[in-house]
């Protein structure tokens, strides 16, 4: 098809210089975004600053405060004497020296020192209980210039010495832990004021002061015109809930501006506004006359155009609608345009075309999958350090929970002992119960907190699971159908059998009550692949096996699952959970160096994922054998009555009844609250037949560090530990009687006998 010269030849040159008009177009709009950026820049950098400065203020005078709060002229009979309030006049106004605010010393009802003098020292004031801690009073305003601020007629100016509007920082001054005075430094506006006005402000700029309930302390431009006024609504709002941001505004002067605010340490608030025409930011000439510039070359461009349309031909325009066809990302039609040139030219911009959307494709492809893998392994981190931190206040509680555990249990062995035992045997057996039950709630704690120690072993998934489908299926009903499935040449792993067992136990448990209907449990295991590991960077380098229980349940939101391993959380209603079976889980996986996930989808179910380290050599199934009965009577004919003890135990109440428990079996105890101090004892060359320790004690040295130093100073002295930490004195069974915390008397009585039997025994007396 003919077309006319030019037409071919505008065609051409419209093709040719649509980049460059693009690229002047994304020149201006990038200005544009160029200077915004650093308008907000400013506004960010300058409003921080700032916020520090007005910290700086108020924390000069909380330091101030806090200093003379020490003076020893304030200590000795309250309320001081005339002599020693002098002198802490004297005192305070050296410390206020070039400040503009005054210092107050106040007792319930009266002002003590005032640094202004005069009839301002002594005043009466309303009885108000004294200040317990410091804090910032916000800016008080006198009732005429609240007035006028708020418009009300009728106030009578106030004359007081209160009168000027100020802010406060209270401290109070403590002597034996009591706050006997409370002192008062005053913030004036004008000291703020002078801060703002010393700034180099750009025109139209606003900047503010905020006390700590949004209330003008200071301003520019309007200084003290503004002083008292709140702030505007929206700028209240996002103080509520938020130290510094960015937004759109009217100021107090009905200005549209872009406003940024800080909030600092101390509780005020620094505000810089700008002008919305400012902010946006306006064209550089350079801008403008590159604008200019390629409105005049396109111009040339078509008058040249006309000039060359008799040497331009039809093929010009198959090109131009390639070119446009490759822009879109479109395939590019191959058109015969009987020119060799323009032919070969068409055919290369097809092959790029297609290259191109291929390697777009590719690339999208991968980016996403890398976002996908980079966001799933963030909220993996981010779990994990959660569930950490929980965890290690998990385990101090339980630690302490033990030790009032040993305190009940050892009390009741004593009570048990008392004649008039047999008319409190039901509450004896009720107190022995709660014992039993704190114990095994401290056990989940610890499991959760990954202290509690485990018993390794190597578990073939493909014989354990299918035995648990019968268990399952019998405890779930006849509504849950139970699934498992092992795939072919899974490896075993090396974990707990029983507390595998008990993991498995709690999910069906859980999947059990998602599925109040019935539905299907699917219990899976095949070993890891590489997409499984990456979403928990945290593991050790190895191989795993990936064990999946999953549900056709409710599910939960995203928001309730990132919480879903921490103890005690539950989304059952009171009294149907207590939290600590997902905990569990998550203690259990952690301690077999693995880990476990939750994934769950509102609607479709929920899937727990646990992942243990896989082992390839032939799996031990031989079970363990059952600890033997503890011999109540073998304690009591033991070698007790007479020895001498040294029990070592920081928990003063722990080792109060412990020692009563001993000596109520004839034992003699010598206590020691460190291992330095037992050590100490050791030392001095005191003689015992036996230590009991404990192994979690504050200072340099615990408890296994102390046997292992006793072992050396004295070889044949029995040493009996015991803890709530397992996984702390893991291996030391060989070395040291280990007894786990809280321990039934009997079986401490026991230990004892038989450490201190078997010395007697080595030693042949």
């Amino acid at each position: 098809m003919l077309l006319s010269i030019r037409s071919r030849v505008l065609l051409l040159v419209f093709a040719t210089l649509l980049p460059a008009m693009l690229g002047v177009a994304w020149l201006i709009s990038s200005t544009f975004s160029a200077e915004r950026e650093a308008n907000e820049r400013t506004l960010r950098e300058t409003g921080r600053a700032l916020s520090q400065v007005i910290d700086g203020e108020l924390m000069r005078r909380v330091t101030i405060a806090s200093v003379l709060s020490q003076s020893n002229w304030l200590d000795g009979p309250v309320p001081a004497d005339a002599e020693r309030l002098t002198s802490f006049e004297q005192q305070a106004r050296r410390a206020m020296r070039g400040m503009d605010g005054w210092l107050e010393l106040r007792s319930a009802d009266r002002v003590l020192v005032d640094t202004r003098g005069g009839a301002f020292s002594g005043r009466s004031l309303p009885p108000h209980p004294l200040a317990q801690a410091t804090r910032i009073e916000p800016l008080w305003m006198p009732p005429s210039e609240t007035a006028r601020i708020d418009g009300t007629p009728g106030t009578t100016p106030d004359t007081s010495p209160a009168s000027v509007p100020h802010a406060a920082i209270v401290v109070p001054v403590q002597r034996d832990d009591v706050t006997v005075y409370e002192l008062v430094i005053t913030v004036l506006p004008i000291e703020l004021q002078r801060v703002i006005d010393a700034q180099a402000h750009t025109p139209g700029s606003v900047g503010a002061v905020l006390d700590g309930q949004g209330t003008l302390v200071a301003r520019y431009p309007g200084g003290a015109t503004y002083v008292g006024r709140p702030a505007t609504a929206d700028l209240l709002q996002h103080l509520q809930d938020r130290s510094e941001a960015l937004f759109q505004s009217v100021s107090l002067d009905g200005q549209p501006t872009t406003v940024f605010f800080a909030r600092a340490p101390m509780g005020w608030t620094y505000v810089l506004g700008m002008p919305v025409e400012v902010f946006a930011g306006r064209l550089p000439d350079a801008a403008v006359r590159i604008g200019v510039g390629a409105l005049l070359l396109l111009g040339l461009a078509v008058a040249g155009a006309l000039w060359l349309a008799r040497r331009i031909v039809d093929p010009v325009q198959g090109l131009q609608r390639a070119v446009l066809e490759l822009q879109r990302g479109q395939p590019v039609q191959v058109h015969t345009t009987g020119l060799v040139e323009c032919d070969e030219v068409n055919l290369a911009l097809t092959e790029a075309a297609r290259t191109i959307r291929s390697n777009r494709a590719e690339l999208e492809r991968q980016v996403a999958s890398a976002v996908e893998r980079t966001r799933l392994a963030e909220q993996q981190a981010a779990q994990g350090q959660r569930v950490a931190a929980v965890g290690r206040l998990t385990a101090g509680v339980a630690h302490d929970l033990n030790n009032l555990l040993g305190v009940v249990s050892n009390s009741a062995h004593l009570i048990q002992r008392h004649p008039a035992a047999a008319d409190l045997q039901v509450p004896l057996s009720a107190t022995q119960r709660a014992v039993q039950m704190g114990s095994q709630l401290t056990q989940h704690l610890l499991r959760f907190a990954g202290r509690k120690s485990v018993k390794q072993q190597q578990v073939r998934l493909g014989l354990a699971l299918p035995e648990l489908q019968e268990l399952l299926s019998s405890f779930l009903g006849s509504r849950v159908k139970v699934s498992v499935h092992v795939a072919r040449g899974t490896a075993a792993v090396h974990t707990d059998a029983s507390e595998l067992e008990i993991a498995i136990i709690h999910l069906a448990l859980n999947a059990r009550d998602a599925m109040p209907n019935g539905g299907e449990l699917r219990l899976r295991a095949r070993d890891a692949h590489a997409d499984d590991l990456s979403l928990n960077p945290g593991l050790a380098p190895g191989r795993y096996v990936l064990v999946t229980v999953g549900d056709d349940g409710a599910g939960i939101a995203p928001e309730l699952a990132a919480h879903a391993f921490e103890p005690f959380f539950t989304t059952k209603g009171l009294g149907e959970g207590s939290g600590l079976g997902l905990s569990q889980v998550h203690g259990f996986c952690a301690q077999s160096g693995g880990a476990a996930r939750l994934d769950s989808t509102p609607g479709l179910g929920t899937t727990v994922m646990l992942l243990l380290p896989a082992v390839y050599e032939p799996a031990d199934s031989t079970p363990a054998s059952m600890p033997a009965e503890v011999d109540v009577q073998a304690a009591m004919r033991g070698q007790i009555a007479g020895a001498r003890v040294l029990l070592v135990e920081d928990n003063a109440a722990l080792g109060d009844i412990t020692t009563e428990l001993l000596e109520a079996h004839g034992a003699r105890i010598q206590r020691a609250d460190s291992a330095a101090q037992a050590l100490h004892l050791v030392a001095e060359g005191q003689v015992f037949d036996a230590v009991l320790s404990d192994v979690m004690m504050p200072g340099a040295m615990d408890g296994l560090a102390l046997a292992r130093r006793l072992r050396v100073l004295r070889p044949l002295l029995p040493v009996v530990l015991i803890t709530a930490f397992g996984q702390s004195v893991a291996g030391t069974a060989h070395e040291f009687k280990v007894l786990s915390k809280p321990c039934p008397p009997n079986e401490l009585l026991l230990a004892l006998s038989e450490a201190i039997g078997a010395q007697v025994r080595r030693s042949g007396v």
